[in-house]
């Protein structure tokens, strides 16, 4: 799905980043690009994605999974289900670490039904025509084989139960068995429907684990993803995918904290875990918000490798939130790391081991014997103090010892500045972690003051990765174009300094319209449909643009960082490996400033050829993209012959641009 929609030229001077044709009433600036003397090299790492289960990202949005509480395991038994007849909880299942089950037993009378039915994340959701997948383990429980009748239904404003698709399933077995069926609804319900199963027999039944999913997922994949979310990930051209978190790594305490373990092996056989934000956020209050942990540490290592991202974990350092937890009681003592240490590295082995070992033949069962080349671990998410520095420097010494291979990412903090990130850099630089993880969620005056940041960095110490960063418009924390604005300008200064700045994801990613606990966020969607942000635009322009190696860009000699005498410009370069020359440049600015983009350097009778435009402007600064005007704010591309060795264009004010230059 191409994102970049063509125009005809002559509608530029309206909206966009236009090739000269005249004066504009402010004097022309120039850019001077020396493309002989090409800079630092663009790590493919450069732009990536961020993934945390915040807003409901994961049960109930990018995983498929459309059942509520499918195993029973919520500290609710029946959380998410509605029972009727005789229904009972039992708790000697095949699943070790999810042992409850439902029993369904004949009401006795004829015109009596017991069943269930499952409301889903937000109710279910599906297409006419479409095909799910419905699995559900099974057993009868008399010497006679039982019937189950699944339907998916509608329920209409007069409360009557409008049947749009059903099937019926004969249980013939006493021993716990997998059956699977295809439901194909005669209906689209985009709000609302719901999963119900009538017993259909007088011999009664167990059932265990009852799924649905879509055919259509990402990759076919069964325990899959949502098709429309995954592939809006991989047309960001992602270079690196961090996950699983963010705070839930922490967890709320040690006993909710995130466990890579008990997100591999069947499906079936996954704890659940209690998600950290169900309940921080009391205005926005949500008490079935767990994790089946479904989509767990494989399916993220293979999407890495779908999307061609280099997958980059995040483990515990053994503390659990510290805005949550100030008791030093409620967090591993140094002495007692070892448990967590040897997760690191059975972690590493999982990834990267031969199907030999323990944890690669795990992998291998799982469908993958090829490693997944782990080559990054995040220690800690945004921990801080000599009590994360401490436990760190545990992880570093077994780390370096048993994989040197390994780059370690370390944590300035959760603030952009202050005493904590002027405390943990010479930490880091003290331990030689390879990266730096920076977050920074900050208003619009924060990024445009932060243009030239890594200019003056330490370029012999570790290098960066802004883990996690969006901007935050005051009062107003929503996904509108001047945010993203800010957002574009601020990356010319990560790409100006890729010698340093190695890595770079904004944060969160998704977010459900009906269940979001955070915003701004990159990627709404409700149980149908998705809508790419004006700041996912942003990504998916420096990431499909990124460029190999930096060309020095400037104006009157310095770098175009948005310095008062700049006319709140911001710009870099860089060098393709086709030899195409990339120019980014966001106007901040309520002017539109002609600029003459000269190359120098240039071999005398080289000459350039034409240049492709693609640039993203709102008419009003706070428009935004919604699920049902998703069109407000969305690139357009142009092209146009240029020759010499320079040429001039018209950035448009408050816009954002990337020339694409022969």
């Amino acid at each position: 799905m191409n994102q970049f929609v063509k125009i005809a030229v002559g509608f530029l001077p309206m909206l966009g980043a236009a090739l000269s044709t005249g004066a504009v009433e402010n004097d022309m600036v120039q850019f001077d690009i020396r493309v002989n003397k090409p800079g630092a090299d663009i790590a493919p790492t450069m732009y990536g994605l961020f993934f945390e289960d915040i807003n409901y990202a994961a049960d109930g949005g990018l995983y498929a999974e459309m059942i509520k509480n499918r195993s029973f395991e919520f500290p609710d038994r029946l959380m998410g289900w509605r029972s009727f007849g005789k229904v009972s909880v039992m708790d000697d299942g095949p699943f070790e670490r999810n042992p409850h089950y439902v029993r369904l037993i004949s009401p006795g009378h004829s015109d009596k039904r017991t069943g269930l039915d499952n409301e889903g994340f937000f109710g279910i959701a599906f297409m006419q025509d479409s095909t799910y997948r419905f699995s559900i383990w099974a057993r009868q429980v008399s010497d006679k084989p039982s019937r189950l009748l699944v339907e998916l239904i509608e329920p209409d404003a007069d409360g009557e139960s409008q049947v749009c698709g059903s099937v019926k399933i004969k249980v013939s077995s006493k021993e716990w068995k997998k059956y699977t069926a295809i439901l194909k609804p005669d209906r689209t319900v985009a709000k609302g429907g719901r999963l119900r199963i009538f017993l259909d027999s007088p011999e009664g039944v167990d059932v265990e684990h009852v799924s649905l999913f879509p055919t259509n997922t990402w990759r076919g994949h069964e325990n899959g993803l949502r098709a429309d979310l995954a592939t809006l990930l991989a047309e960001t051209k992602p270079g690196v995918f961090r996950f699983p978190g963010g705070c839930i790594v922490e967890g709320t305490d040690l006993a909710t904290r995130y466990q890579w373990k008990n997100t591999v092996g069947p499906v079936e056989n996954r704890p659940l875990n209690e998600n950290r934000w169900h309940y921080t956020f009391p205005r926005r209050f949500y008490p079935d918000y767990y994790q089946s942990n479904g989509l767990g540490f494989y399916e993220y290592f293979l999407l890495s490798e779908e999307m061609g991202a280099a997958p980059l974990p995040v483990i515990s350092v053994g503390l659990a939130c510290q805005y949550q937890n100030r008791n030093p009681e409620a967090h591993v003592p140094v002495d007692s790391l070892q448990p967590y240490i040897q997760d690191a590295l059975d972690l590493i082995e999982f990834a990267n081991g031969d199907t030999t070992t323990v944890w690669g033949a795990l992998r291998a069962e799982m469908g993958h014997p090829a490693p997944f080349g782990l080559k990054y671990l995040a220690v800690g998410n945004e921990q801080w103090g000599p009590e994360y520095v401490e436990r760190l420097t545990k992880f570093v010494d077994a780390l370096r010892s048993a994989h040197p291979e390994i780059e370690i990412v370390g944590s300035s903090g959760p603030q952009s500045e202050g005493e904590q990130f002027d405390y943990l850099w010479p930490e880091m630089k003290r331990l030689k972690v390879d990266l730096v993880d920076e977050h920074f969620y900050r208003p619009e005056d924060w990024f445009l003051s932060q243009g030239a940041r890594y200019d003056s960095y330490d370029r012999k110490g570790p290098k960066v990765f802004a883990g996690e960063y969006a901007c935050h418009g005051k009062g107003y924390k929503r996904n509108h174009f001047n945010a993203a604005l800010c957002e574009a300008a601020f990356m010319t200064g990560l790409e100006r300094n890729a010698d340093i700045v190695r890595m770079a994801t904004y944060a969160p990613l998704f977010a459900h319209v009906e269940g979001w606990q955070w915003r701004p966020d990159m990627i709404w969607f409700d149980n149908l449909r998705s809508v790419p942000t004006a700041s996912y635009y942003v990504q998916q322009l420096y990431g499909t643009y990124k460029g190999a190696r930096v060309l020095p860009l400037s104006m009157d000699g310095k770098p175009v960082a948005g310095a008062a005498d700049q006319h709140g410009l911001f710009a870099s370069a860089a060098l393709d490996e086709s030899g195409h020359y990339i120019i980014k440049v966001a106007n901040t600015s309520s002017e539109p400033r002609e600029v003459k983009f000269n190359f120098v350097g240039m071999k005398k009778k080289a000459s350039l050829s034409d240049v492709r435009i693609i640039y993203l402007r709102a008419a009003d600064k706070r428009a935004e993209n919604t699920l049902d005007h998703p069109d407000a704010v969305k690139p357009y591309e142009t092209s146009a012959k240029i020759s010499g060795h320079d040429f001039s264009a018209v950035v448009q004010p408050e816009s954002f641009a990337v020339y694409i230059v022969r």
